[in-house]
């Protein structure tokens, strides 16, 4: 008989997350705390930004390993794995975005939210 999987808090994923990121040296990691905003698609927004897209896909890779090895876990949905000027790592309840500068400067994510109780990460 398979064993389940216990499902991992949003809480420890985000931590696991952010690990992962401080690893190859995101840039300005901010963890956006959706789960009292209403209508909100999940419960955190975890984003940094990097200097290229050699560095964008490090950094993703390093994420989606520490949250493999932590927990098990896998994200859903990958999406801009082809250009990596933006990498969006969906687990469901934590979404991850992973820009290259201009592009998280151009797309403001952290400003749509601004019912979110905003963390900003320091630097290792």
């Amino acid at each position: 008989m398979k064993k389940q999987k216990k499902a991992v808090s949003s809480d420890k994923l985000v931590k696991a997350i952010i690990h992962g990121m401080q690893e190859k040296k995101g840039k300005d990691i901010v963890s956006l705390d959706l789960s009292n905003v209403k209508n909100a698609i999940c419960d955190y927004f975890v984003i940094c930004h990097c200097d290229s897209d050699k560095h964008v896909f490090a950094v993703a890779d390093s994420i989606d390993y520490e949250v493999e090895k932590k927990y098990g876990e896998s994200p859903m949905h990958k999406e801009g794995l082809e250009n990596a000027e933006w990498i969006l790592l969906d687990y469901f309840n934590v979404v991850v975005h992973v820009f290259i500068k201009e592009k998280r400067e151009f797309y403001r994510i952290e400003q749509l939210w601004a019912d979110a109780k905003i963390e900003t990460i320091e630097s290792n």
